[in-house]
Order: C-alpha cells, then structure tokens, then sequence
C-alpha cells in the first residue's frame, strides 16, 4: 500500500444550490423576480435561474419556505469569504506580556519591570505578573502577594486588574488589562 495518498473528505458545500434543494416550494427574492420576493415551486426558480445563466442559492434553510436568491455562485461564494476574511482581520488580537518577579525583588528591579508593564499596558498588551517561588522561598507566600498588589496599585492609571493575585503552583499570578482608550 505505498505510494497511496491519504483520504480526504469532499469538503461540502455551505449552501445548496440549484439540483440539491430538496424543499418542493422556495421563497425566491432577488432582482430577477417581480416584486422581489415571491413562493414558487424549485423547479420553476431553477427555470428562472437557468433563464438568467445564474445559480438558484439556498440562503436561509431554516425559514418555511426555504429562501433562495438568483446570482451567480461562485461570485457569491468569494464575496462571502473576502467578508468573513474582513472579520477575521477586524478583530481584536490580544497580546499577553508576562512579567516575573521574586519574592525578594528589590525596589530598583521593581521600578524597572514597572516601567516595562507600563509600556506594555500603553501599546494595548496585557501583563500577567507573577512572583516564582524556588525552593524554601515558598514560605513567604504573603511577601509575593504584597509584591503584586503594590504592582497593581502602581498600575492604576494604565490599567485594570483582571484577576487578583492566586496561587498557582510555585506561581503566584495577577492578570491586569490595559484600560479602554477614548476615542
């Protein structure tokens, strides 16, 4: 069995179109119909289409009658993917920073991982920052908690908290989002 290519499934259709509407009537609406929305039977909307050299698309399935629009298909079918590739870019990506820090962080080191939170919280970033506990360090769980809520309380103006500090593991988070901007 070498050389044989792996199966893959026909990827279907998302809409049905002319021969493989199986309802017996449809609602037809579209330029190419008198009055623009009219109950006929699928044959005679599939004549219609072929009339025009265009497609009969099932629109809406689920409506009774089913819906079904004169056009051109695969016009239709590339104006649906180029919208939902619009979508798809419009949509916001969120981008997490992390920021760690020792129970024993110093205050030089913590005005200085501020400073980078703050210009993530500026760019539109998240900042997830934790305390990493290591070895016997564990035992000063109320030192790292400290440690985050003074972060959080530098980090007011720039941002809110999303989650309090939690213990998670050797890890203690606290998740801060940066604020809505005016527009």
């Amino acid at each position: 069995m070498r050389g044989r290519k792996p199966f893959k499934p026909r990827r279907e259709e998302p809409y049905k179109v002319n021969q493989k509407i199986r309802a017996r009537e449809v609602r037809v609406v579209g330029d190419f119909v008198e009055g623009g929305n009219v109950v006929m039977s699928t044959e005679e909307a599939i004549k219609i289409a072929r009339q025009q050299d265009l497609d009969l698309v099932e629109i809406s399935p689920n409506a009774d009658p089913p819906v079904c629009k004169v056009i051109d298909y695969a016009k239709f079918k590339y104006e649906q993917k180029k919208k939902q590739k619009e979508i798809k870019a419009n949509a916001a990506k969120t981008v997490l920073k992390e920021i760690r820090f020792g129970p024993n962080t110093d205050d030089h080191d913590f005005d200085f991982k501020l400073k980078h939170a703050i210009n993530f919280l500026k760019d539109g970033a998240k900042v997830k920052a934790y305390v990493h506990f290591v070895g016997r360090s564990i035992v000063f769980k109320e030192r790292g908690e400290m440690l985050l809520l003074k972060f959080a309380q530098s980090l007011e103006e720039y941002g809110q908290v999303e989650q309090l500090p939690k213990m998670e593991g050797k890890r203690m988070n606290m998740f801060v989002a940066p604020k809505a901007s005016k527009k």
